[in-house]
This record gives structure tokens, sequence and C-alpha cells, in this order.
């Protein structure tokens, strides 16, 4: 737990409210008088001190699952994983949920009847909230599943990044332009996912295209770009280099630059690939006539 002092703070208060409810009766009629306030406040208090003691025991219950899952998993305060994501988003529904029958109660609807009542208008509702609350159950689902975790690396047509966080709604992917780009759940579902991560792929591939006029021989070329980044060879498998020619044009050659990591590492993949393209560059403007 972050903020001890700050969950200690949260016991005391709900250990408050619980004795007060024990004696609501008194309480409400001492805070009526204490506000000079009529006696059709007496629900509204009661609906307040509920909402209280509701709200502090699950903050409370959230805080207690997640420190003994934390500890169990042995995960640090500033990390998260899938569950600990899924936990928070789950109670923040159910808090919004609890919200809006507080706000009902204040206005002396009840619930049960109201969606009895209404089952129309709420199937209305649902048609127009399809999407977000498809969103947010894909959400879940996610967030319990081991297809795709906070820290894996995944590509997503047109992205391919980290993920950072999932929230109710979206996920949050740290892309290698280093941008934050925000993938709505369906998405996930209704797209082709490449999770790098869990399949364990280690083997890196950068496709450029190259005039044929600045390349002597594959051969030379393949042992330039290999010698570019020898000070890579410790993290890659030796012999898994592969120059690959793709397509042949009039003017210019598709190829593939291949090699095996050692271990997936996705930072030290890019660092390579920015060393590699450079070396690219610099030999063609070095060979242009």
């Amino acid at each position: 737990m972050k903020r001890p002092w700050y969950t200690l703070l949260k016991f005391i208060a709900f250990v408050v409210l619980i004795s007060l409810k024990s004696g609501e009766t008194e309480l409400e009629m001492y805070l009526i008088k204490a506000a000079n306030a009529p006696l059709r406040l007496e629900p509204v208090l009661r609906s307040i001190v509920n909402y209280g003691i509701f709200l502090l025991g699950l903050n409370l219950g959230v805080s207690v699952l997640k420190y003994f899952y934390r500890r169990r998993k042995k995960i640090p305060l500033h990390r998260t994983d899938n569950v600990l994501s899924g936990i928070e988003n789950i109670s923040i529904i159910v808090s919004a949920l609890a919200t809006v029958v507080l706000v009902m109660s204040f206005f002396g609807i009840d619930p049960k009847s109201l969606l009895t009542g209404l089952s129309i208008v709420a199937a209305a509702i649902a048609i127009i909230t399809k999407e977000y609350i498809t969103n947010i159950i894909g959400g879940i689902a996610i967030s319990f599943s081991d297809e795709i975790s906070i820290g894996d690396y995944i590509k997503m047509e047109p992205y391919k990044g980290r993920v950072t966080d999932l929230t109710i709604t979206r996920i949050a992917l740290l892309t290698n332009d280093d941008e934050i780009v925000y993938i709505p759940h369906t998405k996930i579902f209704t797209s082709e996912v490449v999770n790098y991560t869990k399949s364990g792929i280690r083997r890196v591939s950068i496709e450029f295209e190259i005039g044929i006029g600045v390349i002597n021989t594959v051969e030379t070329f393949e042992h330039d770009l290999i010698e570019n980044i020898s000070e890579y060879h410790q993290y890659i498998e030796p012999g898994s280099f592969w120059l690959k020619i793709q397509d042949i044009h009039k003017d210019n050659v598709a190829m593939k630059f291949q090699f095996v990591l050692k271990a997936i590492n996705r930072q030290l993949e890019m660092e390579i690939r920015k060393k590699t393209v450079r070396s690219i560059v610099n030999h063609i403007r070095r060979h242009q006539v």
C-alpha cells in the first residue's frame, strides 16, 4: 500500500460510519437539528451514510486485494499488470453504479421500479451506448486474460509498440515514435494483433529499397551492413544474418536484412534498426553518382 496513512484514514472513516450507522436515528436527528433542516432530509442523510460506507468498504477491499496480489506475485508498487488494472476498472464501474443509485435516491426513485417501467428507454440507451459497453466488457476480458499484458510488445496495423496501460475502454500503446496511442478494446478483438512478447519472436527484419547502381555486389553490401552493427554482435545469434532480395525493379531492388536476437529486447532492437537504417542511407549517399 503506497500511502499507509491514507489507507488508515479511510479505515477510521469506515469504522466511524459503521458506528454511526448502528445509531443512525440519533445521528440523523442530530444533523437535522444542527442544520435546522426539515425532517424530509432523513432519507437523504441515510442514503449518504450508506453510500459512504459502501464506497469506503469497496475501496478498502480493493486495496487489501491488490496488496496481497502484489505480495504473491512480487510486483513492486510502481508497476502494474492486467489483473491489477482489471480490479481497478471493476471498482470504478461499481462505484459509478453506486453513485447513480445515490442520485436516484435523492429524488425518491426506486432503481428496480425505474428499470422495470422504463424497459424501452433502457433498451434504447443500451443501443446508443452499445460500443461503449462493449469496450468495457472487452477491457474486463483482456484484463483477466494472458493474451495481451502490460509491457507486451505488439503490432496492430498501423501501430507497433509496447502496451503501457489498460484502461476501462482502451489500451495505451507506446509506439516506436514515442507516441501514446489509445486503441479501443473492440478494435483489439476485431483486428489481427501480433504479440511479439508472447510468441517469443526474436527475428528482426528491416525492409528497404535501394538503387541498383549504388551496390557493387550483394555479398559486399551484406558484409558492410553486418560490420556496421558489429558493436551489437554479442546480442545477435552467430550466423543468423541474411540479406534477402525480395523484388527487382528497373532501377532499384527491394531487400530485407534479417538477424536473430539472442533474447527479446525491444529497446535493443530499436537501436539496431536505427543504426542499420542510417548505415543504408549513408551507403547510398556515398555511392550516388
